[in-house]
This record gives C-alpha cells, sequence and structure tokens, in this order.
C-alpha cells in the first residue's frame, strides 16, 4: 500500500506554524526548503520506505514504527513475498535433489500399476527382474512386455536364460533378427561355397557343411553380442576393481537408447565398443581356427582316400587365417552391427514401424541382408590385402 503526502508551503513561513507542536502520533520533520514533496510507501507491519524527491538538497527523516505496529488498511505482501523468497530458496535445492529419484520413482509407480492391472504381484517376477523394479532401473513398458512375451511357451522358455531375456526385453523382434541373420548367412555362405568350388561342390560337401555351421556361429553372436538390452545384472561388489565396474555399467550397444532413469556417457559408450569388440575377436578367431582345422582335417582324410586329390586342393593356413578373422570381426563386423541394431533399427526403423510388426519384420531382414552382402565383400578384400587368401 502505497501513501503519498504533498506539502507545498506558501512564501509566508508561518504557514508552518500547526506543525510547531510536537504530535506523539505524528512523526517529527522540519525542512527549510521551500518545496518538500514526500512519499510514504507502507507494504508491510515493519517496513517502511520513505522517498525525498528534491532536486539540490537532501532531507534525511527519521522515522520509525514498533515491529508489532499494524497500519489501518496496509497488507503485508512484502513480508510474505520474503517468507515465500526464503522458502523458494529452500524448494529449489529440494527439488533439486528430487529430480534425481524422479525418474526411479515414476518408473516404480508405472510398474506397479502395470502389475496391478495384470493382476500379478512383484514377487511373481524373475528376481533379478523384481531387483531391476525395486531400485527403479525398469519403466513399466519393460515389465508389459515381460508378462506379453511370457505368454509365449518358447519366450518363457527362453527367458530362463538372462542374456536372451535381457534382449527380449529391449527388442520383441530379437529372435526374428536372430532368424534372419542365420538364414542369410546359410544361403550367402552356401552360395559363396557353390561358386568357389563349381563341380566339386557335392564332392567336398563335408568342408561345405563345416563352413557354413561355423559361420552360423559367427552370425549368431554378431546379432547376439551387439543387439541392444534392459540391464537386469546388480551392481558389483565394492571391491571390485575400476575397469571391471567402468566395463560393467557400459551398455550392449554403443548406439542404443536408455531407459527412463538410466543415462550412459560418451566414454561408456566408447567402451561398448571396445567391450564387443574383444569379445568378437574371440569369437571370430576361435570359429575360424574351428572351422580351418576341421577344414584341413576333411582335406587331408580325403587326400588320404583319394591319391588323385592330392595336389586339387591345399589346406588353409589355420592361425594366420584365424587371426585375420578374428580383426576384422572385432572392427568391421562390430561397428557395422553396433550401427546396425543400435541406430538404423532402434532409433529409425523402430519409431516409424512399431505399429506394423510386419512391415518392421520386413525392413529389418532387408537391411541385414544387405549388411550381410557388404560384409562378404569387404572380408574379401580384407583378406586378399593380407593375403590369407
Amino acid at each position: 500500500m502505497a501513501i503519498a503526502f504533498c506539502f507545498t508551503p506558501s512564501s509566508n513561513p508561518t504557514s508552518f506554524s500547526p506543525l510547531s507542536k510536537h504530535n506523539p502520533h505524528r512523526p517529527f520533520f522540519s525542512s527549510s526548503s521551500p518545496s518538500l514533496n514526500l512519499r510514504v510507501s507502507l507494504s508491510s507491519p515493519t517496513s517502511l520506505s520513505l522517498h525525498h524527491h528534491k532536486q539540490q538538497q537532501r532531507l534525511f527523516i527519521p522515522f520509525s514504527t514498533p515491529n508489532d505496529t499494524v497500519f489501518p488498511g496496509g497488507d503485508d505482501n512484502n513480508n510474505n513475498n520474503n517468507h515465500n523468497n526464503n522458502g523458494k530458496g529452500g524448494d529449489g535445492g529440494g527439488n533439486g535433489g528430487g529430480d534425481e529419484g524422479s525418474a526411479e520413482d515414476k518408473n516404480r509407480k508405472e510398474v506397479m500399476m502395470v502389475l496391478a492391472e495384470a493382476g500379478r504381484s512383484l514377487k511373481s517376477l524373475p528376481n533379478d527382474l523384481a531387483a531391476a523394479i525395486e531400485s527403479g532401473r525398469v519403466p513399466g513398458s519393460v515389465v508389459t512386455r515381460f508378462l506379453e512375451l511370457e505368454k509365449s511357451p518358447l519366450f518363457r522358455w527362453l527367458m530362463q536364460f538372462g542374456g536372451f531375456k535381457e534382449r527380449l526385453l529391449a527388442d520383441d523382434l530379437f529372435l526374428a533378427k536372430v532368424g534372419f541373420e542365420c538364414g542369410v548367412g546359410i544361403f550367402t555362405k552356401t552360395a559363396a561355397e557353390y561358386e568357389r568350388r563349381r563341380e566339386n561342390f557335392f564332392n567336398e560337401l563335408e568342408i561345405v557343411f563345416a563352413d557354413v555351421v561355423m559361420a552360423i556361429i559367427a552370425d549368431f553372436m554378431l546379432v547376439y553380442l551387439p543387439a541392444p538390452t534392459v540391464s537386469l545384472q546388480p551392481p558389483l561388489a565394492t571391491s571390485a576393481g575400476a575397469i571391471a565396474k567402468f566395463f560393467h555399467n557400459c551398455p550392449d550397444n554403443a548406439f542404443q537408447i536408455a531407459l527412463s532413469g538410466t543415462s550412459y556417457s560418451f566414454l561408456q559408450r566408447l567402451g561398448a565398443v571396445a567391450r564387443n569388440g574383444t569379445k568378437l575377436f574371440a569369437v571370430g578367431t576361435a570359429s575360424s581356427l574351428v572351422g580351418t582345422a576341421v577344414t584341413n582335417a576333411l582335406i587331408n582324410a580325403r587326400k588320404a582316400v583319394d591319391k588323385h586329390s592330392a595336389g586339387e586342393v591345399e589346406n588353409v593356413p589355420i592361425l594366420s587365417t584365424s587371426a585375420a578373422y578374428g580383426v576384422y570381426m572385432a572392427i568391421s563386423s562390430n561397428l557395422r552391427y553396433q550401427v546396425l541394431a543400435g541406430v538404423i533399427e532402434q532409433r529409425i526403423l523402430e519409431p516409424m514401424l512399431h505399429r506394423h510388426k510386419l512391415w518392421l519384420s520386413a525392413a529389418s531382414f532387408a537391411v541385414r541382408t544387405g549388411n550381410t552382402y557388404l560384409g562378404s565383400l569387404l572380408w574379401v578384400d580384407y583378406a586378399r590385402w593380407i593375403g590369407v587368401q
């Protein structure tokens, strides 16, 4: 509330005589200036501001009120605002701390609603999933997908294995993509073997079979390892090393979308590439080692039986070929399948076609077929470049 007084005395100084007598209920002031403008702003019982507007001379007016004085018609907005500002300062800190747990609390509420609608309890879920729900790491959409997958006997059996469960919860088409990749791998590998052997294809069928089996194993791991997952693993013990903790917190796919309540740093995503590269190097080296060893064993057995074929087929260098294939899978295959699963499928195709599973499956099949063909071309060029073929 603002109260303004304006005093404009005449030239006769006696006009101030009414103020010469002291009134205890009125503030005392005096001035020798010919003109005085006084503005009194009352905004609270305890605050009072006086503004003297004068062009040439300042005026100091002492004015005081008791702290418990209430002026008629006044309000205490300023005092309330001061308290509110202080309260808001505290609320800001509280909200800052609350935001950190808001995503986890939201996930728990969503899951409880989903379970209530389904008539299920938390104890009826697998232990690892229940623990992730209690920690707020799993949103309600993941539990909904779990309940849907659980209706299928095949998926229910597969979800007994932690790795399959984490991948199926992240992508309900994961098993179909495994089938696409292995089917395309069988076709392309068999076609390549036939193109290379021609008339000897059926005579060397056991060698072809060994190569195709190794190719299927490699294709399965190329789908399995870089696939996006819903992490259900419990935290490591505090005694674990820093490197183990770092890779434990890395995603399985460097480009996968983080769930609500979860985030990955750029360094952790790079760690996903390095970790999967190490695994794929081991897989590629082992599969090629077994494949070339079986192939050489079959070639030697054929040479022992048929002396005429001794000079027709040469043994494949085992160690150099195995190491070369391991490096190829760790670099080329790793990066291509990380981008395929995390960017093309999860970030592009799935948002566009998530309501049309058939079209999504067809698009995934086409993209994976093209990627397999590209990988075959890159492997031939790489093998010739390093001299193993």
